[in-house]
């Protein structure tokens, strides 16, 4: 007989608690442990919803050996969920080892859907829909500008997280780079000081550095067509 767990990876809110799902709320009340990023942030979203789950400390820093010991309790018969501080965990927030070594050891997966920061910022965003590219957070430095030259010729729409300490400096990049392009800058999606920003790459940095930038940042691309390929040529870009 099999006595393995399961493994949940649960979606929250990236922001307004009031889009949490009844599923997420009941499978989190359900399991044996919840593996979370910071069990601070956790806590608080837990005790909105009264859920008593036990918590377990599951991020960036030591994703490779607490996973051991996760799947070690799935395995035991524990059934395990993992969530990230805001959004659905494995992109871009801790998440993937885990699956893969799941699968790996015949653990079921299962998927409670919800909020994606990403998903959230393109349906809103007016950009194509039909075909996007998902590049997460740009490197810091090495290999940035080959990620920013490999960005600018793909031809779906792009979405891109950045942090506070940078979204100026990628402005100013994108401005150099593809200044008649179209883009979506979104921030604080779901919170009260939701904001989106619009526009070519010149007008959306004015807006920007009017007030020191706050929150977390989506930034949506539009994608090369033929008709920005001419002009981007004949600008010589």
């Amino acid at each position: 007989m099999d006595f393995k767990g399961r493994l949940y990876i649960v979606s929250t809110p990236i922001g307004n608690y009031e889009d949490m799902t009844f599923r997420a709320i009941k499978t989190l009340k359900e399991v044996d442990l919840i593996a979370c990023e910071d069990t601070r942030k956790t806590g608080i979203l837990l005790k909105h919803f009264e859920i008593e789950s036990k918590l377990f400390s599951y991020h960036d820093h030591n994703e490779s050996y607490k996973g051991e010991i996760l799947i070690k309790k799935i395995l035991a018969g524990e059934n395990i969920a993992v969530v990230s501080d805001a959004g659905t965990p494995c992109i871009s927030d801790p998440g993937f080892k885990i699956v893969r070594s799941a699968r790996e050891n015949g653990i079921e997966v299962i998927g409670v859907p919800g909020v994606s920061a990403a998903i959230n910022a393109l349906v809103i965003s007016g950009m194509a829909t039909d075909s996007f590219v998902f590049e997460g957070f740009l490197p810091h430095k090495k290999g940035r500008q080959k990620k920013l030259s490999a960005i600018i010729n793909e031809k779906r729409t792009i979405i891109v997280y950045e942090s506070v300490h940078r979204i100026i400096r990628l402005m100013e990049e994108l401005k150099a780079m593809i200044p008649e392009r179209k883009i979506c800058v979104l921030r604080e999606m779901t919170k009260i000081y939701e904001e989106h920003i619009c526009g070519e790459s010149a007008e959306i940095l004015k807006k920007l550095t009017e007030k020191e930038p706050k929150g977390e940042f989506v930034v949506i691309i539009e994608g090369l067509n033929d008709k920005l390929k001419n002009t981007e040529k004949e600008n010589g870009l």
